[in-house]
This record gives C-alpha cells, structure tokens and sequence, in this order.
C-alpha cells in the first residue's frame, strides 16, 4: 500500500512522460521525518546521472523544527538508490537530445520513502495547448454521460 506524500502534477503538462522507475533515496533522520510530514516539493527538480550514480536536485525538503542542531540543508544533492541495469538505461535515454530525468512523485512503500522517476522529453507550447483541449473533451463528454444519465 502506497501512501503519497508529494507529487509533481507539472511534470504531466510540461513533459511527455517514457519510461518509469521506482527508486530509494539516501535521506538523513530530520529528513524523513520532514517527508512524513508531507514537508516536500518537488517543484523544479530533477535528476542527473553522473558516472554510476543518481542523484536528486532542487527537490526542496522543508526543516523539521524539533530538529534543532542536527537538522537538514533544505536543497541539497540526494542520491537514489537504483540497480545497474535502471541506470544504464538512464544514462542511455538522457543522451538523447531533449531528454531528461524529473521525479513525479514521492511516495510511503511498505514504510520506506520512495521516489518515482521519469525519463521524459519536453513539450512545445503547442503539444501543451493540444493536452488542454484533450482533457477539456473528455471532461465535457463525461458531464454529457453523466447528465443523460440522470
């Protein structure tokens, strides 16, 4: 059972999405209780793979107050925790051009905190206008269904 604690609804108007992976993430003991708190954005971040490994960037994890002293630096690199073949296939996607790695979301699994991550390539204005008018169809169609069946 899943329980979300953050999600990236951006990511689906501003990317196409490809591939999905679940990864850990290396996080310190004020973090995770921040997480648990729901204290997360993940506006603006994104992954990098450098040599063999993952990291998360600009993902904001807000200070836990009664953490005093030995709290957390809000953005800093945190490392996901994938197997090797998951980041081979990342550093293959993200050399082609256009292509990126975003989180969607973050996430309680079995009581470990889990990140989903997303190859994805980007949308031009005009795919982003087209989605729009997709979602606003579809939307329309239900109230019909739902009206005529009254």
């Amino acid at each position: 059972m899943e329980k979300i604690l953050a999600e990236n609804r951006k990511a689906f108007h501003d990317y196409h999405i490809m591939d999905r992976y679940e990864a850990g993430i290396g996080l310190k003991g004020t973090e995770v209780k921040s997480c648990r708190a729901r204290q997360i954005s993940l506006n603006d971040a994104y992954a990098m793979v450098n040599e063999d490994e993952v990291f998360l960037l600009n993902a904001n994890i807000a200070i836990y107050e009664p953490g005093n002293r030995f709290n957390h630096t809000p953005v800093r690199e945190r490392k996901l925790l994938l197997h090797k073949r998951e980041i081979r296939k990342l550093i293959l996607a993200t050399r082609e051009k256009g292509n990126t790695i975003i989180p969607l979301k973050v996430y309680l699994k079995n009581g470990k905190i889990k990140v989903e991550i997303a190859t994805a390539k980007g949308k031009t204005h005009g795919d982003k206008r087209e989605t729009l008018k997709k979602k606003e169809s579809d939307r329309e169609m239900k109230r019909a269904v739902s009206a005529r069946g009254k």
